[in-house]
Protein backbone atom coordinates (compact mmCIF):
# COMPACT_ATOMS: atom_id res chain seq x y z
CA UNK A 1 0.00 0.00 0.00
CA UNK A 2 2.58 2.38 0.79
CA UNK A 3 4.53 1.72 -2.44
CA UNK A 4 1.36 2.88 -4.54
CA UNK A 5 1.48 6.09 -2.54
CA UNK A 6 4.89 6.80 -2.82
CA UNK A 7 4.30 6.39 -6.60
CA UNK A 8 1.67 9.31 -6.32
CA UNK A 9 4.11 11.07 -4.73
CA UNK A 10 6.62 11.06 -7.17
CA UNK A 11 4.17 12.64 -9.85
CA UNK A 12 4.34 15.73 -7.40
CA UNK A 13 1.84 18.36 -8.01
CA UNK A 14 0.06 18.43 -10.98
CA UNK A 15 -3.69 19.53 -12.80
CA UNK A 16 -5.29 16.65 -10.55
CA UNK A 17 -3.05 16.13 -7.35
CA UNK A 18 -1.94 18.81 -5.13
CA UNK A 19 0.02 18.42 -1.56
CA UNK A 20 -1.18 19.83 1.67
CA UNK A 21 1.64 19.74 4.59
CA UNK A 22 -1.19 20.67 7.14
CA UNK A 23 -4.47 22.21 7.30
CA UNK A 24 -4.83 25.33 9.98
CA UNK A 25 -7.78 27.20 7.25
CA UNK A 26 -10.83 25.51 5.85
CA UNK A 27 -11.06 28.40 3.66
CA UNK A 28 -7.82 27.76 1.73
CA UNK A 29 -9.00 23.70 1.59
CA UNK A 30 -11.69 24.90 -0.04
CA UNK A 31 -10.37 26.51 -2.28
CA UNK A 32 -8.42 23.28 -3.49
CA UNK A 33 -11.69 21.37 -3.05
CA UNK A 34 -13.36 23.46 -5.86
CA UNK A 35 -10.52 23.77 -8.44
CA UNK A 36 -11.12 20.56 -8.73
CA UNK A 37 -14.64 20.07 -8.42
CA UNK A 38 -15.00 23.01 -10.99
CA UNK A 39 -12.31 21.36 -13.26
CA UNK A 40 -11.30 17.62 -13.85
CA UNK A 41 -11.07 16.05 -10.15
CA UNK A 42 -8.43 15.29 -8.76
CA UNK A 43 -6.93 13.94 -5.14
CA UNK A 44 -5.52 16.05 -2.44
CA UNK A 45 -2.84 14.18 -0.37
CA UNK A 46 -2.88 15.96 3.19
CA UNK A 47 0.04 15.11 5.47
CA UNK A 48 2.76 15.59 2.24
CA UNK A 49 5.08 18.40 2.00
CA UNK A 50 5.50 20.84 -1.38
CA UNK A 51 9.25 18.76 -1.89
CA UNK A 52 6.94 15.55 -0.91
CA UNK A 53 8.35 14.29 2.02
CA UNK A 54 5.75 12.46 4.24
CA UNK A 55 5.32 14.86 7.28
CA UNK A 56 1.93 12.76 8.40
CA UNK A 57 -1.20 14.30 9.99
CA UNK A 58 -1.42 15.12 13.52
CA UNK A 59 -4.79 14.12 14.48
CA UNK A 60 -8.38 13.49 12.91
CA UNK A 61 -9.23 17.41 13.10
CA UNK A 62 -7.62 17.43 9.66
CA UNK A 63 -10.59 15.39 8.50
CA UNK A 64 -13.40 17.56 10.07
CA UNK A 65 -11.07 20.48 8.91
CA UNK A 66 -12.29 19.06 5.19
CA UNK A 67 -15.56 18.44 6.05
CA UNK A 68 -15.74 21.99 7.34
CA UNK A 69 -14.37 23.12 3.86
CA UNK A 70 -16.67 20.73 1.73
CA UNK A 71 -19.83 21.34 3.68
CA UNK A 72 -19.61 24.98 5.05
CA UNK A 73 -16.64 27.17 2.90
CA UNK A 74 -18.00 25.47 -0.49
CA UNK A 75 -20.83 26.21 -2.33
CA UNK A 76 -22.56 24.24 -3.52
CA UNK A 77 -21.28 21.77 -0.52
CA UNK A 78 -18.23 19.28 -2.70
CA UNK A 79 -18.66 15.81 -2.58
CA UNK A 80 -15.16 14.09 -1.22
CA UNK A 81 -14.51 10.58 -0.74
CA UNK A 82 -11.00 9.73 1.89
CA UNK A 83 -8.79 6.93 2.38
CA UNK A 84 -5.92 7.21 4.61
CA UNK A 85 -2.42 5.63 3.67
CA UNK A 86 0.06 4.68 6.98
CA UNK A 87 3.54 5.18 5.96
CA UNK A 88 6.52 4.51 8.56
CA UNK A 89 4.36 5.11 11.61
CA UNK A 90 2.88 8.46 9.81
CA UNK A 91 -0.66 8.86 8.15
CA UNK A 92 -1.27 10.33 5.18
CA UNK A 93 -5.02 11.77 4.17
CA UNK A 94 -6.15 11.40 0.59
CA UNK A 95 -8.72 12.97 -0.07
CA UNK A 96 -10.63 12.69 -3.46
CA UNK A 97 -12.83 15.23 -5.52
CA UNK A 98 -14.45 13.86 -8.95
CA UNK A 99 -15.59 16.84 -11.86
CA UNK A 100 -18.67 18.07 -10.39
CA UNK A 101 -22.30 18.11 -12.98
CA UNK A 102 -23.20 21.33 -10.59
CA UNK A 103 -20.50 23.98 -11.62
CA UNK A 104 -19.69 26.41 -10.74
CA UNK A 105 -18.83 26.09 -7.29
CA UNK A 106 -17.58 28.22 -5.25
CA UNK A 107 -15.10 29.13 -1.98
CA UNK A 108 -15.65 31.70 0.84
CA UNK A 109 -12.74 33.62 1.06
CA UNK A 110 -11.47 35.52 4.28
CA UNK A 111 -13.34 38.42 3.10
CA UNK A 112 -16.85 36.17 3.49
CA UNK A 113 -16.52 36.91 -0.68
CA UNK A 114 -17.61 33.42 -2.61
CA UNK A 115 -15.35 32.88 -5.75
CA UNK A 116 -14.99 30.25 -8.43
CA UNK A 117 -11.67 28.48 -8.93
CA UNK A 118 -10.10 26.24 -11.21
CA UNK A 119 -7.39 23.98 -11.52
CA UNK A 120 -4.63 24.82 -14.43
CA UNK A 121 -1.54 22.82 -13.96
CA UNK A 122 -0.57 22.56 -10.17
CA UNK A 123 -2.22 26.04 -9.68
CA UNK A 124 -5.81 27.07 -8.77
CA UNK A 125 -6.76 29.91 -10.01
CA UNK A 126 -9.73 32.51 -10.04
CA UNK A 127 -12.59 31.74 -12.47
CA UNK A 128 -12.48 34.26 -15.32
CA UNK A 129 -15.87 35.47 -15.22
CA UNK A 130 -16.64 33.82 -19.10
CA UNK A 131 -16.16 30.60 -17.42
CA UNK A 132 -18.78 30.86 -14.61
CA UNK A 133 -20.71 32.49 -17.48
CA UNK A 134 -20.67 29.58 -19.31
CA UNK A 135 -21.07 27.02 -16.95
CA UNK A 136 -24.17 28.49 -16.02
CA UNK A 137 -25.19 28.74 -19.75
CA UNK A 138 -24.75 24.51 -19.69
CA UNK A 139 -26.20 24.19 -16.80
CA UNK A 140 -29.68 26.07 -17.95
CA UNK A 141 -32.72 24.22 -19.60
CA UNK A 142 -33.19 27.82 -21.60
CA UNK A 143 -30.17 27.33 -23.97
CA UNK A 144 -28.86 30.34 -25.47
CA UNK A 145 -29.78 33.33 -27.98
CA UNK A 146 -27.30 33.45 -30.90
CA UNK A 147 -27.28 35.77 -33.58
CA UNK A 148 -24.30 35.79 -36.54
CA UNK A 149 -23.63 39.51 -36.00
CA UNK A 150 -20.62 41.63 -36.86
CA UNK A 151 -19.31 41.40 -33.52
CA UNK A 152 -19.30 37.53 -33.94
CA UNK A 153 -17.53 37.68 -37.49
CA UNK A 154 -15.11 40.05 -36.27
CA UNK A 155 -14.30 37.30 -33.71
CA UNK A 156 -14.32 34.66 -35.84
CA UNK A 157 -11.88 35.92 -38.33
CA UNK A 158 -9.77 37.36 -36.23
CA UNK A 159 -9.10 33.94 -34.70
CA UNK A 160 -8.51 32.63 -38.38
CA UNK A 161 -5.85 35.02 -38.54
CA UNK A 162 -4.28 34.68 -34.48
CA UNK A 163 -3.48 32.03 -32.07
CA UNK A 164 -5.70 33.64 -29.45
CA UNK A 165 -7.35 36.67 -28.24
CA UNK A 166 -8.12 37.73 -24.56
CA UNK A 167 -11.66 39.30 -22.68
CA UNK A 168 -9.79 42.82 -23.09
CA UNK A 169 -8.17 42.75 -26.50
CA UNK A 170 -11.40 41.84 -27.58
CA UNK A 171 -13.54 44.70 -26.20
CA UNK A 172 -10.73 47.26 -27.55
CA UNK A 173 -10.21 45.88 -31.04
CA UNK A 174 -14.29 45.26 -31.94
CA UNK A 175 -15.30 48.59 -30.40
CA UNK A 176 -18.33 46.42 -28.31
CA UNK A 177 -19.36 46.95 -24.27
CA UNK A 178 -18.03 44.29 -22.01
CA UNK A 179 -21.36 42.84 -21.91
CA UNK A 180 -21.54 42.43 -25.38
CA UNK A 181 -18.09 40.39 -25.55
CA UNK A 182 -19.54 38.07 -22.69
CA UNK A 183 -22.13 37.24 -24.19
CA UNK A 184 -20.21 36.21 -27.80
CA UNK A 185 -17.59 34.82 -25.93
CA UNK A 186 -19.77 32.71 -23.40
CA UNK A 187 -21.88 31.44 -26.78
CA UNK A 188 -18.95 30.70 -28.54
CA UNK A 189 -17.80 28.53 -25.79
CA UNK A 190 -20.65 26.99 -24.93
CA UNK A 191 -21.04 26.14 -29.03
CA UNK A 192 -17.91 24.89 -28.88
CA UNK A 193 -16.61 27.31 -31.36
CA UNK A 194 -13.80 28.69 -29.32
CA UNK A 195 -11.84 27.23 -26.20
CA UNK A 196 -11.10 28.93 -22.86
CA UNK A 197 -7.85 28.38 -21.77
CA UNK A 198 -6.65 29.85 -18.61
CA UNK A 199 -3.26 29.40 -17.19
CA UNK A 200 -1.27 31.92 -14.33
CA UNK A 201 -0.54 34.13 -17.35
CA UNK A 202 -4.02 34.80 -18.13
CA UNK A 203 -7.32 33.66 -20.11
CA UNK A 204 -7.07 33.60 -23.50
CA UNK A 205 -9.48 32.82 -26.42
CA UNK A 206 -8.71 30.58 -29.34
CA UNK A 207 -10.41 28.75 -32.25
CA UNK A 208 -11.19 25.49 -31.59
CA UNK A 209 -8.86 23.26 -33.87
CA UNK A 210 -11.86 20.60 -34.29
CA UNK A 211 -13.77 23.24 -36.24
CA UNK A 212 -14.06 23.38 -39.71
CA UNK A 213 -14.19 26.08 -42.21
CA UNK A 214 -17.55 24.66 -43.59
CA UNK A 215 -18.93 24.69 -39.93
CA UNK A 216 -17.80 28.13 -39.73
CA UNK A 217 -19.95 29.11 -42.24
CA UNK A 218 -22.79 27.26 -41.22
CA UNK A 219 -22.50 29.68 -38.59
CA UNK A 220 -23.38 32.48 -40.89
Amino acid sequence: MSTFLHKLIEQGEHQQQDFKFCINDSKKIAKSLVAFANTKGGRLLIGVKDNGKIAGIKSDEDFYMVESAAKIYSKPAIIFLTKQWHVDGKTVLEIQIEPSNEKPHFAKDENGKWLAYIRSADENLLAHKIQIEVWKKQNSSQGIHFSYSDDEKFLVNYLQNNSSISFSKFIRLAHISRKKAEEVLSNFTVMDVISLNSTIEGTTFSLNKNISNIELEKLK
